[in-house]
C-alpha cells in the first residue's frame, strides 16, 4: 500500500511542479506585460487582471500539496517539543489526521461550489468562474493525499518530520 501510494503521490507531484511552473510563468508574463504596456506604451491589456489571478491562484493551490511534500509549511511546535517524542508523535499524527479531514471538506465543499458557480461566466476571456474552485479542488485533494499518506505510514524516530521521499 505504502509503494502505490508513493508511487501516485510522486507521479501526482511531477505533474503539479509542471503546472505550477506553468502557472508562475503565465502570471509573470502577464503581468509584466501589463505593466510595460500600460506605462511605456500608456494602454492596457483588458484581459490581463483576470489571467493573472487565475494563474495566482492555481499555483497557491497547486503548490500547497508540495510544500506538505517538503514539510515547507509553517508549523507552531512550542507544544509538541516539550513533549515526550512518543507522545509528539501521536499528537502530531493527530493534527495530521484533522488536516487530512480539513482538505477532504474543503474539497467537497469546492466542488459543491464549483458545480453550483459553472454558469457564471468572467467577464474578459468568457470562461467559467468556477476554474478557480478547481484549482481548490485539485490541490486540496492532492493536499489530502500528501496528508493521508504521512498518516498511514508511522513517522520515524526523529519526532514530527515529513518522512515521504
Amino acid at each position: 500500500m505504502e509503494r502505490l501510494l508513493n508511487t501516485i503521490l510522486s507521479r501526482v507531484d511531477f505533474v503539479a511542479r509542471y503546472v505550477l511552473l506553468g502557472c508562475m510563468s503565465v502570471m509573470i508574463a502577464v503581468v509584466a506585460s501589463q505593466v510595460f504596456i500600460r506605462y511605456v506604451l500608456n494602454s492596457s491589456i483588458d484581459w490581463a487582471d483576470e489571467v493573472s489571478r487565475l494563474a495566482f491562484i492555481w499555483s497557491i493551490f497547486i503548490a500547497i500539496p508540495l510544500g506538505i511534500r517538503e514539510g515547507a509549511h509553517v508549523g507552531i511546535d512550542i507544544l509538541t517539543t516539550r513533549l515526550p517524542s512518543a507522545l509528539a508523535r501521536h499528537v502530531n499524527r493527530a493534527m495530521l489526521t484533522l488536516a487530512f479531514v480539513l482538505m477532504c471538506v474543503v474539497t467537497y465543499q469546492s466542488a459543491i461550489v464549483a458545480y453550483q458557480t459553472w454558469s457564471e461566466r468572467l467577464g474578459a476571456i468568457n470562461i467559467s468562474s468556477s476554474y478557480f474552485f478547481v484549482a481548490i479542488i485539485i490541490g486540496s485533494a492532492h493536499a489530502a493525499l500528501h496528508l493521508l499518506h504521512l498518516v498511514l505510514h508511522p513517522l520515524d524516530a526523529r519526532g514530527p518530520d515529513y518522512p515521504i521521499d
